[in-house]
């Protein structure tokens, strides 16, 4: 658990940075190394295990959630070696932003090892109110300000929500440790449930609904991620997003798993939902960012299988999908904030004037519609298993199959501007070098995961 000490205390050390020095430079250069640190004490907890204590029942760690917080820190590495400049030209306070990062990821740990349900709580607001700051970061933009005070109702309502449905379960089981064999007594059956726990579980789906924005509670996530900066909305999609549903499913596998015939026509209307809504809004979108901010709604859908299936396939499916579809978002969004035009006509001509870049977006895309040989192909293929051994669930199943195709409309859509359109794209900064590498290596990841998924789910 050293992981969630060491984050903490780098985000501590950043902030204070920006007192010390001045120079962007060393700033960055410091979140690099302290990311790699960050990678570093994951990788010794995931060796070190019986080492560990639990701090008095509230936190757990195990070869799961050791080997999650290891590829999550990975993630968070690519995400800073391919954004650090980017982050820096946010604003004059770049040593805060790094520090409101690694702050973050002090939550998105807790969210992964809780047994508690208070935990829980600290750990949803740990990585909720840091983002609404850097949502708003860009002072100048209109647009990002808004961004930020939607995202603060919204996450306030939501954690509201949460808070009552924790009260509720309380209520009902006199406990807050959903390992505990009190909690898990009430659960056993669901002729057995209390009203309190039946209206508990689904005050926990709407809160979830809300952070993972997935439909009908999805309405906040097209302006904010629209209106954040650019360095910032991949990190919202897409790391802390795949924390909330390793914390979704860790909850209702572990404490709701003996009920889950109670809870899963609730999460199969929202899979639907989300399916549906996302796919189909983002194939009329003109701006290639909106765009992304409704496809991360329809991603969310497939993730939400990994829920809905109460199985180990599942776990092995999310695990997947959560490092697949961080690095295609991350490598999306690295090729968009160097675009001068948002638009689909400002990638136009793309692959003759930057090849690299169109060839790095070419696979992100294709990692996200799930065509096979990318890691998109397998992680949607595992949470689609996951539901089919659940049985009598197949047209599910199929309606799934069916937005994926229409996803790969609209990401075909960038593909064919890049190399079948005639244009000239301005880019608003220089690709380094090594920024091209980080691109590639990225690339090749996604198309490794592709060929050998055991990679991360073995």
């Amino acid at each position: 658990m050293s992981a969630i000490i060491i984050s903490a205390l780098l985000g501590v050390i950043l902030m204070l940075s920006g007192i010390m020095t001045k120079k962007s430079n060393t700033i960055q250069w410091l979140a690099i190394a302290s990311s790699v640190i960050l990678m570093g004490a994951s990788i010794y907890d995931m060796y070190n295990l019986n080492n560990i204590a639990s701090f008095y029942n509230q936190l757990e760690l195990n070869n799961v959630n050791a080997w999650f917080n290891v590829l999550i820190s990975f993630c968070f590495l690519v995400y800073i070696f391919m954004f650090h400049k980017h982050i820096s030209n946010v604003g004059k306070n770049d040593a805060e932003y790094f520090a409101l990062l690694f702050f973050i990821m002090c939550g998105v740990y807790l969210l992964s090892m809780y047994t508690n349900l208070l935990i829980l709580f600290i750990g949803i607001e740990i990585v909720s109110i840091p983002q609404y700051i850097l949502a708003g970061s860009n002072k100048t933009n209109v647009k990002s300000n808004e961004a930020s005070l939607k995202y603060f109702l919204m996450g306030a309502f939501s954690t509201g929500i949460l808070l009552m449905a924790i009260a509720l379960l309380y209520g009902s089981t006199g406990s807050f440790d959903i390992l505990s064999d009190v909690f898990a007594s009430q659960f056993q059956s669901p002729v057995a449930l209390k009203s309190l726990s039946i209206i508990g579980i689904l005050l926990l789906v709407v809160s979830f609904g809300f952070k993972a924005s997935a439909a009908p509670f999805h309405y906040w996530t097209p302006d904010v991620y629209d209106g954040s900066p650019t360095s910032f909305t991949p990190f919202m999609a897409s790391i802390v997003k795949v924390s909330v549903f390793f914390a979704f499913i860790r909850l209702f596998h572990f404490s709701f798993g003996s009920i889950h015939s109670s809870w899963q026509l609730t999460i199969g209307i929202m899979i639907g939902l989300t399916l549906l809504i996302g796919n189909i809004t983002a194939v009329y979108q003109q701006s290639v960012k909106r765009m992304l901010a409704y496809s991360s709604i329809a991603q969310a859908g497939f993730m939400l299988f990994a829920i809905f299936a109460y199985n180990k396939t599942s776990w092995d499916g999310l695990m997947l999908y959560s490092v697949v579809y961080t690095l295609a978002t991350l490598g999306i969004f690295a090729a968009l904030k160097n675009m001068n035009d948002y638009t689909y006509d400002g990638f136009n001509g793309l692959a003759k004037k930057h090849p690299i870049l169109a060839f790095t977006t070419t696979v992100c895309l294709m990692s996200l519609a799930g065509i096979p040989l990318t890691g998109g192909f397998f992680a949607k293929y595992y949470v689609l298993s996951a539901t089919i051994e659940q049985g009598s669930w197949l047209p599910l199943v199929i309606f799934a199959v069916i937005m994926a195709a229409v996803s790969a409309f609209y990401y075909f859509k960038i593909i064919i501007s890049m190399y079948f359109k005639s244009g000239n794209p301005v880019l608003q900064h220089t690709v380094s070098q090594t920024d091209k590498a980080v691109l590639i290596i990225n690339a090749l990841l996604l198309i490794l995961l592709g060929l050998l998924p055991s990679l991360v789910i073995g």
